[in-house]
């Protein structure tokens, strides 16, 4: 079979997305924030230089905290819905910022330095920060990436899971952080509190 054919590339693709899903499995056993929980503090460094609490950048209607990074192929996939929900609701008053918690000894791809370069590529309409101590992802519970934790204007969480039900974007039909945005930007329950997040599993440092 020839390097270039499109069969050869669908199988690569398939092999990285099941390698992916298969590493979400070795996250540790984190409980996850509970629903109604306080959004734990933080204060992290951004690819701008600067550093960003959540005091600081949260909305009037609430914030958006995504742990995510560079190099996983959900994170990639998920990347432009995420730009385009933070377009659409930044300015109806929900902030959006995106972690990357994982130990860049396991993978290189998400040194900071790559967050940077990753960050200018994309355009990032939102801080993006490194928790290089990752204590912020296992306080949040961050399983995989990506992993949404939506707060309400009180820095309650009323969300928390998937972006949506498929990575490939024409086949997705449960909205999940879509429709909670919505609600909560119109003063609104959130219609579904918690969904699974699937993705790649959080580099944890090895102890």
């Amino acid at each position: 079979m020839h390097p270039s054919s499109p069969l050869l590339k669908v199988s690569a693709l398939v092999a990285v997305l099941t390698l992916a899903a298969s590493l979400a499995l070795a996250a540790p056993s984190l409980t996850e924030l509970p629903i109604g929980s306080q959004g734990p503090a933080f204060n992290l460094k951004a690819t701008d230089g600067k550093m960003y609490s959540l005091a600081a950048i949260k909305g009037s209607k609430g914030t958006a905290v995504i742990f995510t990074c560079n190099a996983c192929p959900f994170s990639k996939g998920y990347e432009d819905r995420l730009i385009g929900l933070a377009k659409e609701y930044q300015p109806k008053g929900i902030a959006f910022i995106a972690i990357n918690a994982n130990d860049p000894k396991i993978v290189p791809d998400d040194s900071f330095d790559k967050m940077v370069v990753r960050a200018k590529e994309k355009g990032l309409p939102y801080p993006y920060v490194f928790d290089d101590t990752q204590m912020v992802a296992i306080a949040y519970g961050a399983k995989v990436t990506p992993h949404i934790f939506l707060l309400d204007a009180a820095g309650k969480l009323v969300y928390r899971g998937r972006v949506d039900d498929n990575l490939k974007e024409a086949e997705v039909k449960e909205r999940d952080l879509s429709g909670a945005l919505a609600a909560l930007a119109a003063g609104q329950p959130v219609p579904v509190a918690e969904t699974t997040a699937f993705g790649c599993g959080v580099k944890y440092a090895k102890k």
